[in-house]
């Protein structure tokens, strides 16, 4: 088992910089970002793509400081109605698993996407609740018409190119839990797509995160290692389907998520929130959780995500480090 960090959180850094602290921390793998919401601080993508030297030079800066990069990450919404977002992020997946298979990275993670409502849609449309008919016609719409032939090229492009693209299951995307995940494996029949274990959108959700690894078994190509806090107090009053978040203010820079889309702020004191691991949950989690990782696939990536924004980049990575080495060390694994 490999245990690192996806290193979005240290986009002002340079690679090395980056490198250097991920192994400080006592990490060895790294997941680099290609792509879909977010950029690509840490990879020249189109001088890797034309240039085998160039793909030497970069790899040999990883084996230098004693890290495997493990993971391409290019999670956006590459089924976005609005011609802005979806057909970008569409394109860098593909892109990104062309360049995966330049690189020899086996693994390229993404998120499944979430359509329009109806054809001629400018913005996508989540169904959280399908108990009116029109609602489920909207579902079946956006599953038939646009994900299954999306995704069944995908699935021939990772085949042919000898990588497993490996899907966050985030709300907000038609994959997000163990049964859609499953879902659009069977109806594309595929054999290159399946999960990124990523805990902490399943936590908020009431999904047991242990439970999902074993119900999926062999889908489960990667892993992330973030926590969720759930406070309890807030969710009394407010429920998991909180949405009190509010607009970032122009002159804080929001985070441009593709088109006129920005990143939001949180509510001050919501229902629940991402942490490093450990401040949501302790060993009584973690250690099943990375031995059914193990049971899974003794090789797999776990890499720490940080969102957490009560702690600043390098003590958010290393508590998170901290915690989870020595979970695994508990785990046997």
């Amino acid at each position: 088992m490999r245990l690192g960090a996806y290193t979005a959180c240290l986009h002002d850094r340079s690679l090395d910089e980056t490198l250097k602290i991920l192994g400080e921390l006592g990490l060895t793998s790294a997941e680099i970002n290609t792509g879909g919401f977010i950029g690509a601080p840490h990879i020249p993508i189109d001088d890797l793509l034309g240039s085998a030297g160039a793909r030497e030079d970069y790899l040999g800066r990883y084996r230098q400081a004693g890290i495997t990069l493990t993971g391409l990450n290019v999670n956006g919404n590459p089924l976005n109605p609005d011609p802005r977002v979806g057909p970008k992020h569409a394109a860098d997946l593909r892109r990104t698993i062309d360049l995966a298979a330049k690189l020899g990275v086996k693994r390229v993670v993404t998120m499944s996407g979430l359509p329009g409502g109806e054809p001629g849609a400018t913005v996508a449309n989540w169904v959280v609740n399908p108990w009116d008919s029109q609602y489920l016609d909207i579902v079946d719409y956006q599953w038939r018409e646009v994900a299954i032939p999306f995704w069944r090229d995908i699935q021939a492009r990772a085949a042919d190119a000898d990588v497993k693209v490996c899907i966050e299951m985030h709300p907000h995307n038609l994959v997000f839990n163990p049964p859609t995940l499953m879902r659009l494996v069977e109806q594309t029949n595929a054999t290159h797509v399946g999960a990124e274990m990523d805990p902490s959108h399943l936590f908020w959700q009431g999904i047991d995160p242990v439970a999902a690894v074993r119900h999926l078994g062999d889908l489960v190509f990667h892993a992330a290692a973030k926590d969720t806090r759930i406070n309890g107090d807030n969710v009394k009053l407010y429920g998991v389907l909180d949405d009190r978040f509010t607009r970032t203010p122009a002159d804080r820079n929001p985070l441009n998520l593709g088109g006129a889309n920005t990143l939001n702020q949180w509510p001050e004191s919501p229902s629940w929130q991402f942490v490093a691991v450990g401040r949501g949950h302790g060993d009584d989690f973690w250690v099943p959780f990375l031995q059914a990782l193990h049971e899974v696939d003794p090789d797999i990536a776990v890499n720490i995500e940080h969102e957490d924004t009560e702690l600043d980049q390098i003590e958010g990575l290393r508590q998170a480090a901290e915690n989870l080495l020595a979970a695994a060390q508990k785990a046997g694994v």
